[in-house]
């Protein structure tokens, strides 16, 4: 065996955090039936990663070629790689996989050249790695007076409302952590009117299977837990111990607190990482709250083959004006950065 991937044939597109709903509702007006559909990806994950695990790029090519001859043999109506890497989304223009952009924000954990944080590093003559923030105040300090008291503020009003925060990692995550996590977990979903997609099985799973893979912060007011965060953490770090990246993923409460969203599910992973040394966290899809919080834009991208060739060759136009799009708008957010200009 050379090469190997997950498929998924889904019947909706929940989940998945690439939006293809108008696709479908055009196929749905010309009597077309778009689901199922196949999916290249990891459910409910919006983290990019290898998707096609191959030995070499010639391995690749003839599994995304199979991909495509299985879902003409099967009558699917497209084939849809979510959150590639790049070798995998590079194979897959090389196959005529049309590509699309999406908008992630993240957080990096180096300091700003000139600071007391930084000093030069060199890689070689011409690239040097600028270094982590030492602690929350010099992170803090590399942001613009507005944004720099802004979060502050927000601070100041979850520590005001007598809330404290503390942290379990792995296996220190009991087994009542992890229920009053599922409680708050499944209370955000129904507040949106939607069922939980994952149940209280898959986290015991994760925690018996994965356990260092999952980082807790759990909220408590007169010694009672409020609210709680999960954070996924990668398994690739360059320290021993010490993860690459941190991915903020659920969070909720059973009581109502100002602010307490920001605390739980930015400023506390901040300052974990912080301590830690994690080079990055990634807040997920959406939300261009995140800015103010540092968490800055970031492009990821999908693959998508479609069986029928005149929408194959609408949704191609489509994305050519979307990606256009995409570079506009990032362009636009980062001329709103958060930190302080370099001069």
């Amino acid at each position: 065996m050379t090469a190997a991937c997950p498929l998924y044939l889904k019947s909706h597109s929940y989940g998945e955090y690439v939006f293809d709903w108008a696709w479908a509702n055009a196929y749905e007006q010309h009597g077309l039936a778009y689901y199922p559909k196949a999916v290249v990806s990891v459910p409910f994950t919006p983290v990019p990663g290898a998707r096609l695990l191959a030995r070499d790029a010639d391995s690749r090519a003839l599994l995304i070629q199979a991909l495509i001859q299985w879902c003409k043999q099967t009558d699917v109506s497209s084939l849809h790689l979510l959150f590639g890497a790049d070798d995998d989304i590079s194979g897959c223009a090389n196959a005529g996989l049309m590509l699309r952009h999406t908008v992630q924000l993240h957080w990096t954990n180096k300091a700003l050249p000139g600071s007391p944080d930084a000093s030069s590093t060199a890689d070689d003559s011409t690239t040097a790695e600028r270094t982590r923030y030492s602690d929350v105040e010099a992170f803090l300090a590399s942001l613009s007076h507005d944004k720099r008291k802004k979060i502050r503020q927000e601070r100041r009003k979850v520590a005001d409302a007598g809330v404290t925060f503390r942290w379990s990692r792995g296996t220190d995550i009991d087994a009542a952590d992890w229920d009053f996590f599922y409680r708050c977990y499944a209370r955000t979903y129904r507040e949106h009117g939607n069922a939980p997609y994952l149940t209280r099985d898959f986290f015991q799973r994760m925690a018996a299977t994965m356990p260092e893979s999952w980082l807790l912060f759990v909220a408590e007011r007169e010694g009672r837990p409020i609210a709680s965060s999960l954070i996924a953490l990668s398994a690739d770090g360059s320290d021993a111990g010490v993860p690459e990246v941190a991915y903020g993923r659920y969070w909720g409460a059973i009581e109502r607190v100002d602010c307490l969203h920001f605390e739980a599910c930015y400023y506390q992973p901040l300052q974990w990482c912080i301590a830690q040394g994690v080079r990055r966290f990634e807040g997920g899809a959406q939300g261009e709250h995140k800015m103010a919080r540092a968490l800055m834009p970031v492009k990821t991208t999908s693959a998508h083959w479609l069986a029928h060739p005149a929408f194959a060759d609408a949704v191609e136009r489509f994305l050519e004006r979307e990606g256009a799009g995409i570079e506009n708008y990032i362009d636009h957010l980062g001329e709103r950065s958060p930190f302080k200009s370099p001069g």
